[in-house]
């Protein structure tokens, strides 16, 4: 039976680095829709010459296109068992089709849906993101208070120059807030009426979080 973790939460609830944290941990494929839309662009895949031309005219990639990417990624060997879902849905429409497209009977019935909710509030978020810089040269990323650089303007590993990125600046933050509040909340509520959601704290400490999060999951026999 293979396991489908689901990771949610509004944009800088720490959903990244909590799910790289648990791919490593568990072993567990991390699939992120926005790696594998850039991956098929970059390969030139006939999937991905199609989601060009939607990216470059500044359009969202259509439901079914992502759909038919992310089948093609669970469906290799090292998504059997289970797989980290990440980016994927956004909305209880997309949720829906995820069901029809992935737990249908390619991949089997018995497969196991685990949905958890990072909870943290609006405050937060800008203040992380007001905190947050990036590496100019190898988009490495600090935070002022919880992981600052040793020199200050400055990436620890090449020494790049860094600095905040516009869509980390407080107004984008609210609007990106107002946007998922608005369409991507409500799946919280889709997936606890199934009986698949866990809610974590995401106030806590990364390790913290981690620790609640790796609980959740269950171990594997032997």
């Amino acid at each position: 039976m293979a396991l489908i973790v689901v990771l949610l939460g509004a944009p800088g609830a720490g959903k990244g680095t909590q799910a790289q944290r648990l791919s490593q941990a568990r072993s567990l494929p991390h699939v992120s829709t926005g790696d594998l839309l850039r991956d098929n662009v970059k390969r030139g895949t006939p999937l991905g010459a199609q989601a060009k031309g939607f990216m470059d005219k500044g359009e969202y990639v259509p439901d079914a296109l992502v759909l038919d990417m992310l089948a093609a990624r669970v469906g290799e060997p090292d998504c059997r068992d289970g797989y980290l879902l990440d980016g994927f849905p956004r909305t209880e429409v997309q949720a829906r089709a995820l069901d029809q497209r992935l737990a249908g009977p390619a991949r089997g019935s018995a497969d196991r849906v685990l949905v958890v909710n990072l909870e943290v509030s609006d405050e937060s978020i800008i203040r992380r993101a007001a905190g947050r810089l990036t590496c100019k040269q190898c988009a490495r990323v600090f935070h002022l208070e919880n992981a600052p650089p040793k020199q200050a303007g400055k990436c620890d590993a090449c020494e790049g120059e860094l600095y905040q990125r516009s869509d980390d600046a407080a107004p984008v933050v609210r609007e990106r807030l107002r946007v998922y509040r608005e369409k991507t909340a409500p799946l919280a509520r889709f997936y606890e009426q199934r009986g698949l959601l866990a809610t974590i704290d995401g106030e806590q400490s990364p390790d913290a979080v981690f620790f609640r999060l790796d609980g959740l999951i269950p171990r594997k026999a032997g």
